[in-house]
């Protein structure tokens, strides 16, 4: 099969998470504003937690008990899940100071943008290896892709274009991010496609789970509840549960 149409495929799941951006371009009135961002962050940290635990950290888990055996790979999996834990911290404190009037949400959108950047490179090369090999199961996959990369897409936007009042600005992040799924298709077509192994993309998959698990719960839960409309954090956890379910037993 030639290289085009699987790069193709891995380029149209990863940028999706420009829809997402498109959100921002709805103009909400000034005392529905909170609402909606409360909605967002919520949204995206079911998002976040929810392929963490029905996707990553399941699928990461085989791969590396099949390579390492039980003790050993149980092991391997709890040091790699802290180091994306600490992740979170290190980063945190990594980001310099913006010009922005809310840092905390110009810092969420960008621990969100490259939590998801590390999430998508994986994920490229998961859909180009899959399309390469089986083009109805590329398709497949790249559907599911799609489906939680929309929500990931606002979970970028939404507090950069609220922290810096710039649309660009905030599409801009949200398309680098997408980036990184083509960007693992080249890599694995050009360098991976001989090397790659299931165990190896399992461990980058345990790092991303522990990355966005602390995210939402350390970062995003907070500034959601900061807002103090609960009711929109209920709207938030449910549409993502219907999303996540749709993702689960849909494709």
């Amino acid at each position: 099969m030639s290289f085009l149409m699987p790069l193709v495929i891995s380029s149209v799941a990863g940028l999706s998470t420009v829809l997402g951006s498109l959100v921002i371009f709805k103009k909400w009135k000034r005392e529905n504003i909170n609402k909606f961002i409360t909605f967002c962050l919520s949204l995206s940290l079911i998002i976040m937690i929810g392929i963490s635990i029905t996707e990553l950290i399941p699928e990461a888990s085989y791969s590396i008990l099949v390579e390492y055996k039980l003790a050993k790979g149980v092991l391997i999996s709890l040091i790699i899940f802290l180091i994306g834990v600490l992740s979170v911290y290190f980063i945190n404190k990594k980001i310099e100071k913006s010009s922005s009037n809310d840092l905390d949400l110009y810092r969420l959108g960008i621990l969100s943008m490259l939590a998801l950047m590390l999430h998508n490179l994986p994920e490229g090369i998961v859909t180009f290896l899959s399309s390469y090999q089986d083009m109805e199961l590329g398709l497949k996959i790249s559907v599911a892709i799609m489906l939680h990369n929309i929500p990931e897409g606002i979970s970028i936007a939404v507090p950069i274009y609220y922290a810096t009042g710039s649309r660009k600005e905030a599409v801009k992040k949200t398309f680098i991010s997408g980036l990184a799924e083509p960007l693992g298709a080249v890599l694995a077509f050009l360098f991976l496609r001989n090397f790659i192994t299931d165990a190896m993309i399992g461990l980058i998959l345990i790092f991303v789970a522990g990355l966005m698990i602390t995210l939402a719960i350390h970062e995003l839960l907070p500034k959601a509840l900061s807002y103090h409309e609960n009711k929109y954090i209920f709207f938030g956890f449910f549409t993502g549960i219907i999303l996540l379910l749709i993702n689960h037993f849909v494709f």
